[in-house]
């Protein structure tokens, strides 16, 4: 006669001192090793939910729908989850994922036990990343993830996220039009700019931040370019890539952001200042015995002819706007510069937005709406200087 498996319910003190419960029971024979397998379970803090615990993987173990993975909490969903996420995306995309996880969600939801989260925790959490994060909704959207995932692997039933009301944002509503930053440059300020970076005698960083501001390109598509993308015949680039940080810190070629090519015509003045770096980066080179043999040389790149620190841009550009006064905007200002100048001097929004990559006209458009209001200041003021009063 086969031997009756019996299951006990076991009471344990934890180092502060905390009584809980823990139980260990029999789900049955693998298959492949025909070895008995059993699952544990713990931490419950009174018999009488422990006693649940059991009766509800009994009854699972009865219909066949038990999972014999031990998933007690949302971080244990998050790793399981995370392993199936790295695959579906750009290795800099699960780096910034991981991040979100790692400073926001897991903080917040990690503990839960993964069968008592509910909307009501779900909007608790939500209303915390509101308060302090501007994209709050893009961690209430990661976060969401995880539990679908719970759902498909059964080991919950509904999205308690899906019945959250999303919060308004009052601290980015606050925010006056004298306190938003504007990221870009009027005409007058990117030659003030670029004038002075040519003051500074660096051929390599005048020739960067001059093609940024005349292509429009990402600095990640720049840092990616390599002299076979340029031709200077047609006076054309060939924008087909991008570097991006990877796991570890670790800099790596990818497809540009839309993962589209595109190819854009340059004026001549800055394809002349893109021939004289080729040059002066040849005499550097040579006097630092690097070789350039290589078939796909990097128009930037540093000291060792190895990728160019993304940093490396941002404290070029805030060592000058400190050194001369200028007024403060990103590198990827000079992006929305390119951008808002085209408009001004009679882009049409389709042309913008091919130049640029724009995969949704919104973007494009977003620029175009900063523009249109600098112009209507402009136009008053015109009138104001014209009337004398």
């Amino acid at each position: 006669m086969a031997k009756k498996k019996t299951t006990s319910i076991e009471d344990y003190t934890l180092k502060n001192g905390q009584k809980r419960y823990r139980f260990k029971v029999y789900v049955g024979i693998d298959a492949l090793t025909g070895n008995e397998k059993r699952t544990t379970r713990s931490n419950f803090k009174t018999k009488k939910e422990a006693e649940l615990a059991l009766a509800r993987i009994k009854v699972e173990i009865s219909k066949g729908t038990f999972q014999n993975q031990r998933v007690e909490t949302y971080e244990d969903i998050y790793k399981l989850w995370v392993v199936s996420y790295e695959k579906t995306v750009e290795a800099s995309t699960f780096v910034k994922t991981e991040g979100i996880f790692r400073n926001h969600i897991l903080p917040s939801m990690g503990a839960y036990r993964i069968e008592r989260i509910h909307v009501d925790i779900c909007q608790k959490h939500l209303n915390e990343w509101a308060s302090k994060l501007k994209n709050f909704r893009m961690v209430k959207s990661y976060a969401a993830k995880v539990l679908d995932f719970a759902i498909k692997r059964n080991f919950i039933q509904t999205n308690p996220f899906t019945y959250v009301d999303s919060p308004v944002n009052n601290k980015r509503q606050s925010l006056t039009d004298e306190d938003e930053i504007v990221n870009f440059y009027s005409r007058e300020q990117l030659i003030e700019f670029l004038s002075c970076l040519e003051r500074e005698d660096n051929c390599k960083v005048y020739t960067l931040f001059r093609l940024l501001a005349f292509s429009g390109m990402r600095k990640g598509e720049a840092l990616a370019l390599t002299w076979n993308d340029l031709n200077f015949t047609a006076n054309e680039i060939r924008i087909n890539k991008a570097i991006s940080r990877g796991k570890d810190s670790q800099l790596y070629v990818k497809s540009t952001k839309t993962g589209i090519a595109r190819t854009i015509k340059m004026d001549e003045s800055t394809m002349a200042i893109l021939k004289l770096w080729k040059k002066e980066q040849k005499k550097v080179y040579e006097e630092l015995d690097i070789s350039l043999s290589k078939s796909q040389q990097l128009v930037f790149s540093n000291e060792h002819n190895e990728f160019l620190q993304p940093t490396k841009t941002r404290k070029w550009m805030v060592s000058v706007q400190k050194k001369y006064q200028l007024a403060p905007i990103t590198t990827h200002g000079l992006r929305h510069t390119h951008c808002s100048l085209l408009f001004e001097a009679g882009a049409n929004l389709k042309d913008v937005q091919d130049r640029l990559g724009h995969s949704d006209v919104q973007t494009t458009m977003n620029i175009y709406a900063h523009v249109s209001e600098k112009a209507k200041e402009e136009a008053i003021n015109r009138f104001d200087n014209f009337m004398g009063m």
